[in-house]
């Protein structure tokens, strides 16, 4: 039972890491994309050539895979973010399955034997669960410090303003086009950076574990925990990684098939859909601070008391 738990633990950090990417693709600036277990292929395999065939550590290979991943996230967004709704969700669903057949017909096999991630002399053993959860949940709790001042910053803004209406956000001077990519390529780079930890856990990559169904479950992890919220997302995250290990949890895996969490998961989103639409969290309600100047809420805090106070006296002498 406990190392169910820990597994949870570890795949729901890798999967919060992901959904964050998505979150900032599919919450922050509405673009429906269904290619981020291509991005989450590219992270894994960038860190496994870097550390078996270059002989670099897990630390030098992360930057790499981040860059190398946003990179082909900018080629790939500049055609295809012209599109919207329906249409860019089949070219990304496409795209996403051409990253898995290039990385198929490249090394059928994928990579095995990959050297352990290590930090200050300590090496990370896939055995020892408890490291990986605290390197993994560290990393949930950056990308999630600095979404959440992405989402605050100028940036996060103007990326809002384009989910909630493009042509009034351009008509205001913001161009479209570019936070569309923007947000994109970060997505994509956080995508990578969650195959890169995937592949120092393991020490495996193989092309068959990038499916389409990778895609869906973290686009499932975005929507029922709430699209646009960073909090909602890693609870998301961690729901569906026990559904997809309540089998063994239970006990009942000569009872529950392999294929009925697929029917879980279904039926959880139709639920959610009918039940709770904004997700379980919702979206994040953001406040920019107050617009008034200093002097108005100095005015405010001492002199308009002080009106009203004389007001009631005048009216009740």
């Amino acid at each position: 039972m406990l190392n169910f738990f820990q597994l949870i633990l570890i795949y729901a950090g890798i999967y919060a890491i992901m959904a964050i990417g998505q979150n900032c693709i599919t919450g922050y600036t509405g673009m429906l994309s269904l290619c981020h277990a291509g991005f989450f292929c590219i992270g894994s395999y960038a860190t496994a050539i870097m550390c078996k065939t270059f002989g670099l550590s897990f630390w030098l290979s992360l930057p790499v895979a981040a860059i190398a991943t946003g990179l082909i996230g900018l080629l790939i967004g500049i055609p295809t973010l012209r599109l919207k709704g329906d249409y860019l969700c089949i070219a990304t669903l496409g795209l996403g399955e051409i990253i898995r057949n290039i990385a198929t017909n490249l090394n059928p096999v994928g990579y095995n034997s990959i050297p352990r991630a290590s930090l200050f002399g300590y090496q990370f053993a896939s055995r020892n669960k408890v490291a990986f959860i605290i390197l993994i949940w560290a990393f949930v709790l950056i990308f999630y410090v600095l979404f959440q001042q992405l989402a605050h910053s100028r940036l996060g803004r103007a990326m809002i303003a384009v989910r909630e209406d493009e042509v009034a956000a351009q008509s205001n001077g913001i161009n479209v086009t570019k936070y569309k990519i923007s947000s994109f390529v970060l997505g994509a780079a956080v995508g990578g950076i969650a195959g890169c930890l995937q592949t120092a856990y393991t020490l495996t990559v193989q092309p068959g574990s990038y499916t389409f169904m990778v895609s869906v479950m973290v686009l499932c992890t975005v929507v029922l925990g709430g699209m646009g919220n960073a909090k909602a997302v890693i609870l998301g995250a961690f729901i569906i990684q026990l559904i997809s290990y309540l089998p063994q949890l239970t006990g009942l895996t000569n009872v529950i098939p392999a294929q009925a969490k697929q029917i879980i998961y279904g039926l959880l989103l139709v639920v959610m859909m009918l039940c709770r639409p904004q997700g379980i969290l919702g979206r994040d309600r953001f406040r920019y601070g107050d617009p008034r100047t200093r002097r108005e809420k100095l005015h405010d805090f001492f002199i308009r008391p002080a009106g009203k106070a004389r007001e009631a006296r005048h009216e009740n002498p």
